[in-house]
């Protein structure tokens, strides 16, 4: 009976912590301290509130001079360079239902956010067709684009334009590290460990029919969410986004190798910080799911294209990844207490990066709602995810070009699959 209920404890703590209501109470709890001074790390300095806001404003307005802002997504990465890679995969997918598009486009989107960690700086990626080089993110989402079209993770050669169980199990690192042209004189950071998140994705895929069907495909998550019917979608269908994350997080937990968990349960992106409290076995956690979020604004469109209602986009968070997170730093609302922590290589489970990651999610909700102030628009207007794209992300970016060549402002060890 004892081991029974401890079990259920930690299953109640898992759902607990993946529930984005409570991604944001734990890390107000983390701003609200900092804001009282009593953060060993960080001093926010409410002065450069409305500084910051116009940061993000600038670079909205010029990247987006009508204010029609798209979705922060993976899609976005795919438009790199001007050329239009969603049609080329219509024009490959002409002919085919509306379900087998859309679990086309899910296939590709869940693989090329999973490779969507840092590359580095010396990582470049030339795109034959159109001659161009991309690095860091466009350039991954460009090679996992051409990876994807290419059936590198098909086990079907007839069947190239799908991501399957036994595709992604045999994946070899020289195989993913010809499609991204990685080498010596090209080093892609945390190629490792990109293979075997991939690869235990597809133990997991394979592991759940009853979501991804006996084939172990992500795009049956469209199947259970919008379209249990089968090949028809109803002119009314609707999902709840974070509906979308909850699938994610409930499927998915276990290919995440930070090795958090509660009990045996695995809680993914979920870190423990001594001044954080909660509820039972969830206290001191401090959970984000950033890729899993990442995933989730990524998939946004592949269903909306489908025919298919997103609902409650602003019920996702803020991702606390070193864009979002070095804004604020270099924006001046941040400020570190002691300049000499930037000068060390920290891990994800480190209290400074916990801490950092928080104070970036609460953060932006208060700066979502000055941006918007600022532009004259609602919330329905600019959801935060339409913030993150005008917005913070690329503002984070632009200022890390100018201040530090593009590098972030804290040093964070990457495996290839947190940031």
């Amino acid at each position: 009976m004892t081991q029974d209920l401890s079990a259920e404890q930690a299953q109640a703590a898992a759902q607990l912590l993946r529930a984005t209501t409570t991604v944001r109470a734990r890390c107000r709890q983390l701003l609200s301290r900092a804001r009282q001074g009593e953060s060993a790390w960080f001093i926010v300095d409410e002065g450069f509130f409305e500084s910051a806001a116009r940061e993000v404003v600038g670079v909205t307005r010029a990247r987006y001079p009508g204010l029609q802002i798209p979705f922060h997504s993976r899609w976005r990465h795919f438009e790199a360079g001007g050329v239009d890679r969603k049609g080329l995969l219509e024009d490959l997918l002409a002919g085919h239902p509306v379900t087998s598009r859309a679990h086309a486009m899910i296939d590709l989107t869940v693989v090329s956010v999973l490779l969507d960690a840092g590359a580095g700086a010396d990582w470049r990626y030339t795109e034959a067709a159109s001659g161009q080089t991309f690095t860091r993110s466009e350039g991954l989402g460009v090679a996992s684009f051409h990876a994807f079209c290419a059936g590198l993770f098909s086990s079907d050669p007839h069947r190239p334009l799908q991501v399957d169980a036994n595709g992604l199990r045999r994946l070899q690192p020289e195989a993913l590290a010809a499609a991204f042209q990685a080498g010596p004189g090209n080093p892609l950071v945390g190629l490792d460990g990109r293979t075997r998140l991939l690869r235990r994705l597809g133990e997991a895929l394979a592991e759940q029919p009853e979501v991804f069907g006996a084939e172990g495909r992500p795009g049956g998550l469209f199947d259970l969410l919008a379209a249990p019917a089968g090949a028809a979608v109803a002119p009314t269908a609707s999902v709840a986004a974070h509906d979308i994350l909850t699938l994610l997080l409930r499927t998915l937990s276990a290919i995440w190798p930070a090795g958090q968990s509660v009990q045996g349960v695995p809680l993914g992106d979920c870190w423990r910080h001594a001044a954080v409290r909660g509820e039972g076995l969830s206290d001191g956690w401090v959970p984000f799911h950033k890729l899993s979020q990442w995933l989730t604004y990524s998939l946004l469109e592949p269903f909306a294209w489908a025919g298919v209602q997103v609902r409650g986009l602003d019920a996702l968070t803020a991702l606390p990844e070193y864009r979002n997170g070095g804004l604020l730093l270099d924006a001046g609302l941040l400020r570190l207490r002691d300049e000499s922590v930037t000068q060390q290589v920290w891990t994800p489970g480190d209290e400074l990066i916990v801490e950092w990651r928080a104070l970036t999610v609460a953060l932006l909700d208060d700066l979502a709602r000055e941006v918007r102030r600022q532009l004259d628009l609602t919330e329905a207007q600019m959801p935060l995810a339409c913030m993150l794209e005008g917005g913070t992300w690329a503002a984070g970016r632009a200022l890390a070009q100018r201040l530090r060549g593009g590098l972030p402002p804290l040093q964070v060890a990457s495996d290839g699959t947190v940031f």
